[in-house]
């Protein structure tokens, strides 16, 4: 076991070998796929706060139906999972964009109970997903999702979502022609009829990679310059609406002190 330090504005890091036991890679496995499910739903949340102007972020006031009919203050991160039979919003299998690695159900799983939750804060609604009502807003703008196969998992789902909204599917396409693949650092997905842009960087740190300094121990492969955003960061300044993802690899398995 490992553990991560700054010194100097640099973290020495290293990868995952193959001989860790199975049940470190079973556990790990389990957690990302808990940090998908709950991650993009705030995402989403987010999202809704720049769509929509009678959102603020985080608390919001709002008039609550009930027996007082007092106003109380609406915390969107305070809340519990609903079953919800109108879910899932689309069909992965249907949706070009979707990776094939990551749809589940063509991948041979059998039950569909995962996809029926919805996030539900305590004291209010969240507006319920209209792709249509959203690509108005949005047309003119770009957003863009950083980091890493969990960000990508987003973005795709955002793309899949948004498509429910459009009658021609071809006029929504890879700003490049690439096929959905973690091989590939940037895509792009543009839907031509309303001037709107998604994209994903993979930046899994978000900032740039170091030279090893000298007398670092043998097992330091590089380092990272804690005070240097990722030279494609440049690309993330005209974004409207800007998502970040980086959390799981600032672990102690992945860094260790120098």
């Amino acid at each position: 076991m490992v553990s991560s330090t700054f010194k100097r504005n640099s973290l020495g890091f290293f990868k995952f070998r193959c001989h860790h036991k199975s049940r470190v890679f079973q556990s790990f496995d389990g957690l990302l796929r808990i940090a998908i499910i709950i991650s993009f739903p705030l995402a989403i949340t987010i999202g809704y706060f720049y769509l929509f102007p009678n959102f603020h972020p985080a608390v919001i006031d709002l008039k609550i139906s009930n027996s007082s009919m007092l106003s109380k203050k609406c915390n969107l991160f305070e809340g519990s999972w609903t079953k919800d039979e109108i879910y899932p919003l689309y069909n992965a299998s249907l949706c070009p964009f979707t990776e094939r690695g990551f749809n589940c159900l063509a991948n041979g799983r059998k039950d569909k109970d995962y996809l029926k939750w919805r996030w539900k804060p305590h004291n209010c609604d969240i507006p319920r997903f209209n792709a249509s009502v959203i690509l108005k807003k949005l047309s003119g703008k770009q957003i863009v999702f950083v980091g890493d196969s969990m960000s990508r998992t987003q973005w795709e789902s955002m793309i899949c979502l948004l498509m429910n909204g459009v009658d021609d599917k071809e006029s929504v396409h890879e700003v490049n022609g690439n096929k959905i693949t973690k091989q590939i650092r940037f895509l792009g997905v543009r839907f031509s009829l309303f001037n709107f842009t998604v994209k994903f960087y993979r930046s899994v740190f978000l900032v740039q990679p170091g030279s090893v300094p000298r007398g670092a121990p043998k097992r330091v492969r590089s380092t990272l310059r804690l005070d240097k955003l990722d030279g494609c960061s440049r690309e993330w300044i005209d974004a409207d609406v800007l998502v970040f993802n980086t959390g799981q690899w600032w672990t102690p398995r992945k860094l260790f002190d120098m």
